[in-house]
């Protein structure tokens, strides 16, 4: 099924811890939707620990959005419509950059992996697009 989506972004090198292991998720931003796509999984154990991400990031580079939401069981598609906040915690020498994006139905809380880029351009952006008037969008940079 093809659609005129246009891309506006991607919040990429994003993790989740769960009980046993890291998930590692990437965010494709259309103006009709954003795709939570799920890249990959390690073990938090330090000997097992890796960014296995990687390899599905690569993986999906290409892929036209419609392919992205059907990459994997575990995707979340959330419509524009449905977005409620945007929030990005850039990082600093002691901790990792934080994104949180919460929708009608949910919310992912997500931190940066090591080489991701923290992305402020893209959310400092978004506030100012059509269909975005209603996402309370905005950079995080209070200290705690």
């Amino acid at each position: 099924m093809a659609t005129n989506e246009n891309a506006i972004g991607r919040f990429t090198g994003w993790y989740r811890q769960t009980p046993v292991s890291l998930e590692f998720w990437e965010g494709v931003l259309t103006d009709e939707r954003l795709i939570w796509c799920f890249v990959g999984e390690s073990f938090k154990s330090l000997l097992l620990r890796a960014d296995m991400g990687t390899y599905g990031r690569e993986e999906i580079d290409e892929l036209p959005p419609d392919a992205i939401a059907e990459f994997d069981d575990r995707n979340a598609v959330v419509p524009v419509g449905s977005l409620r906040t945007i929030r990005l915690r850039p990082g600093s020498w002691f901790r990792r950059s934080s994104l949180t994006v919460e929708w009608n139905d949910g919310k992912f809380s997500l931190e940066s992996t090591n080489g991701s880029d923290p992305q402020e351009k893209l959310v400092s952006t978004l506030s100012a697009r059509d269909g975005f008037e209603h996402v309370d969008v905005f950079v995080d940079r209070s200290l705690f």
